[in-house]
């Protein structure tokens, strides 16, 4: 009786059974989802951590920049297997550019996707001109792209960096150890008087003697002999670099550019479970752990996107459990630090970007090596301008000399088309009589040390840098100006190249002493045995035979018009003593103000050494790769 009832209750109010069995249905479903949300696949919320606690996009040391430095930091610091490092370049690998690899090709990567095709702001001391800055895009940076000279300065010159830092490890006798550990030295029969003690023999980067050397070398350090300035059988040594000699080359026994990409990053480096490097990627900013008031920031990674795409591709971060190291250059480095907050505070808030530490000196004390092209015609036509061929004749000779550079590694296209160098004072009287008692400022770090460098080419290299012809040039180096620049962001974009402005030839002594080199070129080259090479009856409007005729204040003018980058930009991440004004890093390379953060590249150099950057550079970051893992024990 009661089941009739009930079953007419649910025919009569059939409306509410439908109501309550979809409540069921919706109960039972939501179950099944409180259920689906309970997660026993934990790589859906969290990052699996290796043997040594780090997540995959986790490492010890995040090298940031795989120029120069950057290739033998990842090297070094990778072979203790316990330390993780991710290198990111924004470049691409040069070992197989022939353009790199083939010595005296290094000049066709300018202005090509190698290079990021820099320029400076208009120089109002220098012609008003916007000076065009080479700046290798690739592993090795520049040392890729670069003439190899091996020439590394004078032992004052890191004695002053010893006093400005105030940290002895940088004085030249201690410093010069990182040298040797770099070189593997290769003696050459034709060069007997190297002291091979003094060269490292077990070192990565190959360096000695080319197997080719141009006639007219040999001329030109004869005649600079004749010319006062005494021979030297090694700048780079205690003894100092004054004096003329054929130049030492990051060369091999091939005749292959060696760079610091091809000496660290070997395939057998390249396969370090530890070590990951990263290709076509800018990183765009450093990361910081902020989040704790009055607490010191701390860098905490990088994030970083395709080169290719400028910012219109994803964006990616990892992160550094120690350190982030920047080694992007003298231009890039400033760069980034500021995009990151790192810099002088009136300039980052004109450009809206958060500070995260006020440092005045990052993008400021820029200084750089400025050379004048002084060209003339020659007579005894041994000058390599067929490099460039014009027509059939010099096709073929670049064709014989392709042939030889194939099959053996020798001649001509085996060297930088350099060969002698000459260092000295432009105060030395007995190479200036004209000047009599006038003084110009002493700009250099010691009384050993030059202030003038003279090389010569065995091409006549064209006034706006793009070619090369027939005839030989001088070219006169101003190795130690007082005219300093900055870098700064012309806007808070990191795809927007910054304001380069390195305010040449801003100081009369800079001017005072890049004529005397001009003067000193041209009494080179008028001085036997150059003497015989120089074609002096040549009245080509485009060459410098009439320089001879002109006066100081002509010679000015046309300096000012034709000064060009020696490719040597330092300072603007200067070390130097916390307190002091300018200041930057600590003598560890460290960023002051800032914990987990260092730089290693040129910018680190308070002042200019008085030879060339590239040697320093690698023995700088020999040095911080040594610290580094000493730190880490």
């Amino acid at each position: 009786m009661h089941i009739f009832k009930t079953l007419e209750w649910f025919r009569v109010n059939r409306s509410l059974t439908s109501i309550l069995t979809c409540i069921a249905a919706l109960t039972l479903i939501l179950r099944r989802r409180k259920r689906q949300r309970l997660i026993t696949d934990y790589s859906q919320v969290a990052r699996e951590l290796d043997s040594e606690g780090r997540e995959f996009d986790e490492y010890d040391y995040i090298v940031v920049g795989g120029g120069t430095a950057g290739c033998v930091l990842a090297c070094r610091l990778t072979e203790d297997p316990r330390i993780r490092v991710l290198l990111v370049e924004a470049g691409s690998s040069g070992k197989a550019l022939v353009e790199s690899r083939t010595p005296s090709a290094f000049q066709r990567l300018a202005r090509t996707t190698h290079d990021y095709k820099l320029s400076t702001l208009p120089q109002p001391h220098a012609g008003n001109r916007m000076v065009f800055w080479p700046r290798a895009r690739l592993l090795g940076g520049c040392s890729s792209m670069s003439a190899m000279m091996a020439l590394y300065g004078a032992p004052s010159d890191f004695d002053e960096f010893a006093e400005i830092v105030g940290d002895n490890s940088w004085c030249w006798e201690i410093f010069k150890q990182y040298f040797l550990k770099f070189e593997n030295y290769s003696p050459n029969p034709r060069f007997p008087n190297v002291d091979v003690s003094q060269r490292g023999s077990s070192g990565p980067m190959s360096i000695g003697y080319s197997a080719y050397t141009w006639k007219g070398s040999e001329m030109f350090i004869d005649a600079c002999v004749n010319a006062g300035i005494p021979f030297s059988s090694n700048f780079n040594t205690s003894n100092g670099t004054i004096g003329v000699n054929n130049m030492m080359t990051y060369i091999d026994r091939h005749g292959v550019r060696v760079s610091t990409e091809a000496a660290y990053l070997t395939p057998t480096v390249l396969a370090r479970s530890n070590l990951k490097v990263v290709t076509e990627a800018r990183v765009t900013k450093i990361l910081f752990d902020t989040s704790i008031q009055n607490r010191t920031p701390r860098a905490v990674g990088v994030e970083f996107s395709s080169f290719a795409q400028k910012g219109a591709g994803k964006r990616f971060r990892a992160t550094a459990r120690k350190e982030v190291i920047m080694c992007c250059g003298t231009v890039h480095t400033p760069q980034i630090l500021m995009l990151s907050g790192i810099g002088p505070k009136t300039h980052l808030t004109e450009r809206n970007i958060p500070v995260v530490v006020d440092h005045p000196g990052v993008g400021s004390n820029l200084s750089d090596h400025v050379a004048f092209f002084v060209r003339f015609a020659e007579k005894m036509g041994i000058s390599l301008g067929y490099l460039q061929p014009s027509d059939l004749r010099t096709k073929f000779k670049l064709w014989r000399d392709l042939l030889e550079y194939r099959l053996r590694g020798t001649g001509p296209l085996s060297s930088n088309i350099g060969g002698g160098a000459a260092f000295c004072r432009s105060d030395d009287p007995a190479l200036f009589p004209e000047y009599g008692h006038d003084k110009v400022l002493d700009s250099t770090s010691g009384p050993g040390s030059p202030d003038l460098e003279l090389i010569v080419t065995s091409v006549l290299i064209h006034a706006d840098g793009r070619g090369i012809g027939n005839g030989y040039t001088l070219l006169p180096v101003l190795l130690r100006p007082t005219s300093v620049g900055t870098i700064r962001l012309k806007s808070a974009d990191p795809w927007e190249d910054p304001l380069i402005d390195p305010n040449y030839l801003s100081t009369q002594h800079d001017i005072d002493v890049l004529v005397r080199g001009v003067r000193l070129a041209y009494k080179v080259a008028h001085t036997p045995p150059l003497s015989d090479l120089t074609n002096s009856a040549n009245d080509d409007p485009n060459l410098d035979h009439h320089f001879g005729r002109l006066s100081d204040d002509e010679l000015q003018q046309i300096v000012r018009s034709r000064a060009d980058t020696f490719y040597h930009p330092v300072g603007t991440c200067a070390m130097g003593r916390e307190g002091v004004a300018g200041t930057v890093l600590d003598s560890q390379m460290r960023v002051i103000g800032v914990s987990g953060l260092r730089v290693c590249d040129a910018s680190i150099f308070p002042r200019l050494v008085s030879g060339h950057t590239t040697g320093v550079v690698i023995a700088a970051a020999e040095k911080l790769a040594d610290i580094i893992k000493a730190e880490y024990k």
